[in-house]
């Protein structure tokens, strides 16, 4: 008897958790979902990257078993269209993005897939987003706060060199919202007796016109405006600047620790790092254009001691006790 009811209570058992066991079984099952990433020219292995990944990881996810991260990345080539194409057609659930140029590209290639923007100078100026409370649409992300850090950038510049007078400003007219920081540098140079000369560069093709105008301006300091090309090709920029003895100051931190002067800027580690809970909510049916686009909460302060002894510039204390990292 004792045995017939055990019997009877196991096949009840079994009974009622088949639609469960089921479930799981289908869960584990599921494929992992599909991240598409293009941040220019952010290698795959590099520390953003690393923060990326562990943003996910913050979020429970496992690389291989969860999600798959598609990465594409440029060492040379800057053509967000091609890149943001190939994620489209590969189909992901998710699309992430660094620059106004790639996301635009994003999104015209796509209504409907979800595109997060890692790194974007100004997404409302740019008409990315209708607003950073509820940006609508399929976008969502980071905001780099650019133009608003033009003047504070221009008077750390001025505290570094003091005797600067001259300055060339190096920027790409094609990227919308860069006209805005254009006329925040107009607005703010004055009050600090720097003279401006600009230089304009929309494709590799055209640095070499823009150096030369450069050289003629007799500029003391070149400042590097925030832009995907300009970063794809850094290298480039910070070694003429050191061939022709002329500072550079870039707008982030990547290019200090390849030669430049200094950078002042929002952390774009810990950026990366958040976009992978926007990419969380998302996979988890949130929609993009009810994620308010949030604002850098870490800005850093580089400098590098070694290319201020190099140009024969002296940091002032002032600036090193400032800085959060000193690179000598």
């Amino acid at each position: 008897m004792i045995r017939r009811l055990s019997a009877l209570a196991l096949v009840t058992l079994v009974a009622c958790l088949g639609p469960f066991a089921l479930s799981i079984a289908a869960d584990a099952q599921q494929p992992p979902r599909r991240i598409g990433v293009f941040v220019g020219a952010f290698p795959p292995d590099g520390k953003e990257a690393q923060q990326f990944r562990q943003g996910l990881r913050d979020a429970g996810y496992v690389e291989g078993r969860d999600v798959v991260v598609e990465w594409r990345a440029t060492s040379s080539e800057y053509d967000p269209e091609k890149f943001v194409a190939d994620l489209v057609q590969s189909k992901v659930d998710v699309i992430v993005v660094n620059g106004t140029v790639a996301t635009r590209a994003a999104k015209r290639a796509t209504s409907t897939i979800p595109i997060v923007m890692a790194l974007v100078a100004d997404p409302v100026g740019s008409g990315l987003v209708v607003n950073l409370a509820h940006p609508g649409g399929n976008v969502t992300g980071l905001s780099l706060m650019t133009p608003e850090l033009s003047a504070k950038r221009l008077q750390l510049l001025k505290e570094t060199i003091p005797r600067l007078t001259r300055l060339a400003v190096l920027w790409n007219p094609t990227t919308p919202w860069q006209a805005e920081v254009i006329q925040e540098f107009k607005t703010a140079a004055p009050s600090l007796s720097i003279e401006l000369r600009f230089a304009v560069a929309t494709t590799l093709a055209q640095f070499g016109s823009a150096f030369s105008k450069i050289r003629q301006a007799h500029a003391q300091a070149l400042y590097v405006v925030e832009d995907g090309l300009f970063f794809t090709h850094r290298a480039t920029i910070i070694e003429v600047g050191s061939k022709t003895r002329l500072p550079v100051i870039f707008p982030s931190r990547q290019g200090v620790e390849e030669g430049a002067l200094m950078s002042y800027g929002p952390n774009y580690g810990d950026l990366f790092r958040r976009s992978a809970g926007y990419v969380d909510k998302i996979l988890k049916g949130a929609k993009p254009g009810e994620l308010p686009v949030e604002q850098p909460t870490k800005f850093e302060l580089v400098v590098n001691v070694k290319t201020a002894r190099t140009l024969g510039l002296t940091i002032p204390q002032s600036i090193l006790l400032r800085a959060d990292e000193v690179i000598r």
